[in-house]
């Protein structure tokens, strides 16, 4: 299939739907879905607004990463500095520049799309788009207040290559590091190199916003 292979838009009749359990930023959707033999079956999943993730990358080829503790998983695990999507039809540029600039204080004068991906299409919608940040500085002003997770949460610059061997040995398995990291690789040994990436306000059909 070459070029050609991409994802597609599609949807199958919803009979019936519901919300059991609405929480503070997603929810817990139950469809009645029919299927192409005409059955009619539950599917139960997480509704999200949508994430954005940034791989800060610095003049020395360091990725800047985050330490956090996370319930769910009982795991302590490095990421990339991200945040959801809170306001509906937010330009999810502007909230990768918030979330750069509240959990690591630093801003970048160069954007570009990483990637986007689906975080876990059997059980959530959440879309995830992962932005590349360089020409990195020290954000002005006073830092960006934590609580809770981020209370303790420490941050370190790592060699992207000393990350994509994480990566590859199953040290590192946040989805937004490792989709971000092999992503980059990627692009740093492809024929155009990072100027073939898309631009930052490129459309994103999985999460619709104005520009």
């Amino acid at each position: 299939m070459g070029n050609d292979i991409a994802d597609t838009p599609e949807e199958w009749e919803v009979v019936a739907s519901r919300t059991p359990f609405q929480g503070a930023k997603t929810a817990v959707r139950s469809d009645q879905v029919r299927m192409p033999d005409r059955a009619v079956v539950r599917r139960d999943y997480q509704a999200h607004p949508g994430s954005v993730c940034v791989l800060a990358l610095d003049e020395e080829q360091r990725v800047l990463v985050l330490r956090q503790f996370r319930h769910p998983v009982r795991h302590r695990l490095w990421e990339l500095p991200a945040g959801l999507l809170d306001v509906p039809g937010e330009n999810p540029l502007r909230a990768a520049q918030r979330e750069l600039y509240e959990e690591a204080h630093v801003k970048a004068g160069d954007w570009r799309v990483l990637a986007d991906f689906f975080s876990s299409p059997g059980g959530s919608d959440e879309a995830v788009r992962v932005f590349l940040a360089r020409d990195l500085s020290e954000a002005e002003g006073e830092r960006y207040v934590v609580s809770e997770e981020e209370a303790d949460m420490e941050i370190a610059r790592v060699p992207l290559g000393d990350v994509v061997a994480g990566v590859l040995a199953g040290r590192l398995g946040n989805p937004g590091l490792v989709t971000g990291a092999l992503a980059l690789s990627a692009a740093l040994a492809s024929e155009g190199g990072i100027e073939a990436l898309r631009p930052a306000l490129a459309p994103w059909p999985a999460r619709p916003y104005e520009a």
